[in-house]
């Protein structure tokens, strides 16, 4: 079969090579660290390493079969398309979401150099080891490979390295402005393995997040005499207690959360709370509570945030019906005509996805998984992956995997296993050895 040919000719992960260029990658960890505006990744000097192993076995250099594409919208900051072509026009796959920067890194609080990659047995150490420099290595070693023994493919393989995933909020960037302008289009021709999870098993769910902030207003007065005052912090707990009463009567449990086995349905909770400060004796005059939303993708974000505008216009028109709390306690105060306001606004909302599992690409990946790793569990989270959600909706098939350590993800001293990038490497040779057939 030429999925077999296909399979022995991508063979097993080269060790020393992903080493060596992980360690170049890691090396440069502390350049691109993404925090503005302190801190601005520049993600060409991933690219340049990337290039150094890959140029040899391009079309540029006039030998080898690989069409490299480095798109920059913003100075240093580079995308990177690495093309294998297949024979059969409109057969494709893809390797996305390898991203070039990554999330802040402490030395003192670290056990070692995180911009130094260091070895202890199987664990290869630094930050962006789990995410995302080590698959960054691991797929420019999948094409490196491709374009040193050539295999003779039907499908179209290609790898997209990005740049700005830690910060997506900065627009025209990475793969939002690859989208825009049509350099990916192509991709929705075939699945899209969106390469940026962890654990080895295919994630098919992920959550929406919404930022909240209620901010209620009422009356600074002594605390002796709190029949005088409007208490800000009674209103916000029993305003919020209200609130989290009807979000989770309009959004239950949804039947599809059992089926994509989210560890927990949608949730709405206050992390955070602030006043402006004064004696113990004072009522002050407001406050605020914060927190967000983990939304489960069979819910709309902007249902949600219309929901939650009602409940507000609906206790501010009704403030006297919220429960007080003492016998002088009161969000009203006719005699000065005084009410109690509670006011809510929303950050920037991401939306969770829910990948298609009727998708070829989701039967190769737990083949694949089960196949490589010896046992496939697909499984979903309520945290929030940036970006995949905006690329569903544009028509891709993305599906979702990753071979760092969920327990190092954003951590002090992280990690990933070599022994987890040599099954991944396998996961890909498998996949694409698969869809040949």
């Amino acid at each position: 079969m030429a999925s077999a040919s296909v399979r022995n000719a991508l063979g097993d992960l080269n060790k020393d090579s992903f080493i060596n260029l992980l360690s170049k990658l890691i090396g440069e960890s502390k350049y691109v660290q993404n925090n503005p505006p302190e801190l601005i990744p520049e993600e060409d000097r991933i690219v340049r390493h990337v290039l150094d192993a890959l140029l040899p076995y391009s079309t540029i250099t006039g030998g080898g079969p690989l069409i490299i594409n480095h798109v920059t919208y913003k100075p240093n900051r580079g995308n990177l398309i690495v093309e294998y072509p297949g024979s059969q026009p409109g057969k494709i796959l893809s390797f996305v979401g390898m991203h070039m920067d990554v999330v802040t890194a402490n030395p003192s609080d670290w056990d070692f150099d995180p911009f130094t990659m260091s070895m202890d047995g199987d664990k290869l150490r630094g930050r962006g080891t789990t995410d995302c420099l080590g698959h960054v290595a691991l797929v420019a070693e999948l094409m490196r490979k491709l374009g040193e023994t050539k295999p003779q493919l039907k499908s179209t393989v290609v790898a997209v390295f990005i740049a700005c995933e830690e910060n997506s909020s900065i627009p025209g960037v990475g793969i939002d402005a690859l989208v825009k302008d049509g350099l990916l289009d192509k991709l929705k021709q075939g699945p899209l393995f969106w390469i940026d999870t962890a654990d080895k098993q295919p994630c098919i769910g992920t959550g929406g997040m919404i930022p909240w902030k209620l901010h209620v207003s009422g009356k600074l007065f002594h605390s002796g005499l709190p029949h005088k005052a409007i208490n800000p912090l009674e209103l916000a707990m029993e305003a919020l207690k209200e609130i989290q009463l009807r979000f989770y009567r309009d959004f239950p449990p949804h039947l599809e959360e059992k089926v994509y086995g989210f560890a927990t349905p949608s949730t709405m909770k206050p992390t955070q709370w602030s006043y402006p400060g004064g004696g113990i004796n004072q009522i002050p005059a407001e406050c605020t509570v914060s927190g967000d939303i983990r939304l489960t993708p069979f819910y709309s974000v902007t249902d949600v945030e219309t929901k939650l505008q009602n409940y507000v216009d609906d206790m501010n028109a009704n403030i006297e019906n919220l429960d007080t709390r003492g016998p002088v306690s009161k969000y009203v105060l006719p005699d000065e005509n005084l009410r109690g306001r509670i006011t809510i606004s929303f950050g920037e909302a991401s939306s969770g996805v829910a990948c298609n599992l009727d998708s070829c690409g989701f039967h190769v990946l737990c083949k694949a998984t089960e196949e490589v790793v010896g046992h496939v569990k697909p499984y979903s989270i309520t945290g929030s992956l940036p970006l995949i959600r905006e690329l569903q909706d544009e028509g891709f098939d993305v599906q979702t995997s990753g071979y760092g350590l969920m327990a190092t993800y954003h951590a002090k001293n992280e990690y990933c296993l070599l022994s987890d990038m040599c099954q991944g490497y396998g996961v890909f040779a498998s996949i694409i050895s698969q869809l040949e057939d």
